[in-house]
């Protein structure tokens, strides 16, 4: 199983307004924006938590694409709901509500199968919880996680024990900053890279991203789209086809493979923005798939 990914983090419902319209209790969570990327390249399992009111339709979704819910656990009550609302130019989401449900007291259990996983992404949830799983793990050949501002101001310590145990660490600009107190981002990775990581990917929206990884610094454009719809999720549709990708070589150490996961994570969140929820990229062909990142790679003369 050294190509499976196993994956924890938040399956969701999403309720999400901007000026192309809105979606109520749409298909979403950080695990499964994740998933559908990443299942395009490699074998997937999730571990989360949704409520009694999970729509047997999005069950159903995410196993017609090759990720494996054995470890999606429903527990009494509602499954995590995010109200939120985009200004004009994306740059800016509002939260009208965060109702995390069910999703509060989620304690991720991992079975056999799960502990075998090569791969494993730590999506965005509580840096203790993220350390559990990877104390029930085997011995995983690539391990990720991204976090977020607020587990940096809350629990600090605890990620930075995280850290010193993972290979590769996704974070945006503003939370690089608040980790490192540095300000210029080529510092603040060097920065990170000496609490553990290997590797740290900057998100930075709809500038593109950064990969930091040894003695190596890459940066790439986020792939031009005409028509952005809902950029909910591209953050983590970009880490599950970045991973996808690596978890699918012989060697992801290999700076010219993890340069082409770059791409792949670009175009994969190009497509995530195009539809509200999870409609693009759950519906995309590897044809649409390649064409697209053979146009983008050629562009960037990225062999």
């Amino acid at each position: 199983m050294k190509n499976t990914i196993l994956v924890v983090g938040s399956v969701a419902l999403d309720s999400v307004e901007t000026i192309h319209g809105s979606t109520s209790k749409a298909l979403g969570g950080s695990a499964v924006h994740f998933s559908l990327s990443a299942s395009q390249f490699s074998p997937v399992q999730i571990v989360g938590v949704v409520g009694q009111d999970f729509p047997d339709k999005y069950r159903g979704y995410l196993k017609r694409r090759n990720i494996s819910l054995a470890g999606l656990e429903v527990m009494p009550g509602k499954t995590f709901h995010w109200v939120g609302k985009y200004d004009q130019d994306f740059k800016n989401a509002t939260t009208i509500a965060t109702e995390l449900n069910v999703f509060e007291h989620f304690k991720p259990k991992l079975n056999g199968e799960h502990a075998r996983c090569g791969v494993l992404f730590l999506a965005n949830i509580d840096p203790d919880l993220q350390r559990k799983v990877l104390d029930q793990m085997g011995k995983p050949r690539l391990v990720a996680c991204d976090t977020m501002n607020y587990w940096i101001s809350l629990k600090k310590q605890s990620l930075l024990k995280l850290l010193r145990k993972v290979d590769m660490l996704f974070v945006n600009e503003e939370e690089a900053r608040q980790l490192t107190g540095e300000y210029n981002l080529i510092k603040a990775a060097r920065k990170i890279m000496k609490m553990g990581p290997r590797g740290i990917i900057v998100k930075r929206g709809d500038a593109g991203a950064m990969l930091f990884f040894k003695d190596n610094v890459l940066s790439v454009p986020a792939h031009p789209i005409e028509r952005v719809v809902d950029p909910t999720g591209a953050g983590d549709t970009f880490a599950g086809g970045f991973m996808g990708y690596l978890a699918a070589a012989p060697d992801w150490k290999d700076f010219n493979v993890i340069r082409r996961a770059m791409a792949c994570g670009t175009v994969m969140s190009s497509f995530s923005v195009e539809d509200f929820s999870t409609k693009r990229v759950g519906g995309i062909s590897k044809k649409e798939i390649d064409a697209r990142y053979h146009k983008y790679v050629g562009a960037l003369r990225i062999k």
